[in-house]
């Protein structure tokens, strides 16, 4: 989803033509930072077991990738939110879905947490 956002919310037509390095920085930035989401959010899924198993890397690895989470849910909700137009139904169903993930991150989360302490 995050890869479109630029073509979505029509970024370049606010941008001067001969701002090229500006162009070029957001879309490095942009998929830098998808391509960082998911593929952590990937690997965590392929090390399910692992943590299940209360391997600590992959339990700390999973609390950074929370953190992240959370800074963006709280980025999109609360610090500077995500305009409605021109795609309300993209930017309303981005925003619940990832407070939704976060907070099931979160409680993930806390169980592991509990289960740290208890060993």
């Amino acid at each position: 989803m995050a890869l479109f956002v630029p073509w979505m919310f029509q970024w370049y037509d606010y941008l001067p033509i001969q701002y090229e390095n500006l162009i070029v920085g957001i879309d490095y930035t942009n998929y830098c930072f998808s391509v960082l989401l998911f593929g952590l959010s990937l690997m965590l899924i392929l090390l399910g077991k692992k943590a299940l198993t209360m391997n600590r890397e992959v339990i700390y690895f999973y609390f950074f990738l929370t953190v992240v989470w959370i800074f963006r849910v709280c980025l999109a909700s609360f610090i500077e939110p995500w305009p409605l137009q021109p795609i309300p139904a993209a930017a309303i169903g981005q925003l619940v879905a990832s407070d939704l993930l976060t907070v099931m991150m979160v409680v993930v989360s806390v169980c592991f947490i509990k289960e740290l302490r208890h060993k």
